[in-house]
């Protein structure tokens, strides 16, 4: 009778649980759907019957719109070339920062890292005048440089005091073989380091593209030409319209929204077996 018991409460137990789960994710996906449909609608289907889920008829007049007439495809890559430029640089520099505070600099590392974080006490508002006046004086106004090298500013010394934590988990017994089976400083690094820290490195990864990605303030006051105009700061732009088209709003919110989804579905299973890896280990 206990066994039966116990099996019945594990029984209802895991199925209150997928039922939870269950809900959960419909309501995290609820919203990106409602998107993904609503960019598909007719024509006046928003207004007549915005509540409505399902679209009458499927249409792709919104993304012609969007792409065709807004031009939000060189939007779209101007968000792609600032976000992936800043993602690479990111993981170049923190890595690289994080590795020589670990090993050359282990008294200091605290102190080091504790620092650089300090740049998140300030508010990004606050820092917006003087990031625009030496952009400025730099030549680097209207120009996704310049744009980059505001993105590093922030998104560096976050991975750095990320990435610390990684590489203090690495043994050095292991690079100290790699030395000794005449491997370089470069090939330790690269070949031996670098993918045990690897879940760090794709953690660095989905912040730094995603925060480059969605960023509007200093896009929008540091371009001035819509050409150059990233997504986020174009999406914006469609609200001050005189007559607002919410279908079109929908498509362009689904071009924004997706590269975001797709980029986080590529590499999640990276950072699921990184982590499994880290733990058989």
């Amino acid at each position: 009778m206990g066994r039966k018991r116990l099996l019945k409460r594990g029984w209802f137990g895991d199925t209150v649980s997928y039922l939870y789960l269950t809900v959960l994710a419909i309501v995290a996906a609820f919203p990106l759907m409602w998107i993904l449909l609503s960019s598909v609608k007719g024509k006046g289907e928003m207004i007549g019957d915005p509540t409505a889920f399902f679209p009458k008829t499927l249409t792709l007049d919104n993304f012609r719109t969007v792409i065709g007439q807004l031009h939000f495809g060189s939007n779209m890559g101007n968000s792609i070339v600032v976000a992936v430029s800043t993602t690479l640089i990111a993981i170049t520099v923190s890595a690289l920062g994080a590795y020589g505070v670990v090993r050359f600099f282990p008294k200091f590392g605290k102190i080091m890292t504790r620092v650089l974080i300090t740049t998140y006490m300030f508010p990004p508002i606050l820092l917006a005048v003087p990031y625009s006046i030496i952009m400025g004086q730099a030549g680097l106004m209207n120009s996704r440089v310049g744009l980059v090298i505001v993105y590093l500013s922030f998104s560096v010394p976050y991975a750095i005091w990320l990435l610390v934590g990684f590489f203090q988990t690495v043994p050095l017994e292991i690079e100290e073989a790699a030395r000794v089976d005449g491997a370089n400083k470069l090939q330790v690094f690269g070949r031996v380091v670098l993918p045990i820290v690897a879940p760090g490195l794709v953690a660095v990864a989905i912040y730094t593209f995603i925060n480059a990605w969605n960023e509007f303030l200093y896009s929008l006051i540091l371009m001035n030409s819509s050409e150059k105009m990233t997504v986020a700061v174009a999406l914006k732009s469609l609200e001050g319209q005189e007559v607002l088209d919410w279908g079109v709003m929908m498509a362009a919110s689904a071009m924004v929204v997706i590269p975001s989804v797709i980029f986080f579905m590529l590499i999640q299973k990276k950072i699921a077996g990184g982590l499994a890896q880290g733990s058989i280990k």
